[in-house]
């Protein structure tokens, strides 16, 4: 091969409501969008793209994608979520050694998961 993988950059959750979807993610995530358009809002999330684009009516929805935010403290993030509208979709679950897994949907109906593994470490992080 002639690339090389550099990893996961960018999560989307399409919404048909892009204001309201961006005043609660920035309430859960904490932060503000770096980008805020009618076609697509960015937000950086520890290095990360979180993105928002608006859905079209009758646009097909699967289940068939789970992605993980990383986080210290499972229970309280789980809990954060739940405070602020989110449903519950699986609570956390201790799934082998440290590694806990829980998931959320928001106001719009996508899968938010959340993981704790203490054992991941990202490049340049160094080992554990």
């Amino acid at each position: 091969m002639g690339f090389q993988f550099e990893g996961l950059r960018t999560v989307v959750y399409k919404v048909p409501d892009l204001a309201a979807a961006t005043a609660w993610y920035s309430e859960v995530f904490g932060k503000k969008p770096y980008f805020n358009e009618a076609f697509y809002v960015g937000f950086e999330i520890a290095g990360y793209e979180l993105g928002l684009q608006p859905s079209q009516e009758g646009e097909f929805e699967v289940e068939n994608v789970l992605t993980y935010w990383g986080v210290d403290k499972i229970e309280e993030a789980y809990e954060s979520f739940i405070a602020k509208g989110a449903v519950p979709h699986e609570v956390p679950t201790n799934v082998g050694g440290e590694i806990v897994v829980a998931s959320v949907r928001d106001p719009w109906g996508n899968i938010i998961g959340l993981i704790y593994n203490p054992a991941f470490k990202l490049p340049g992080q160094g080992e554990k």
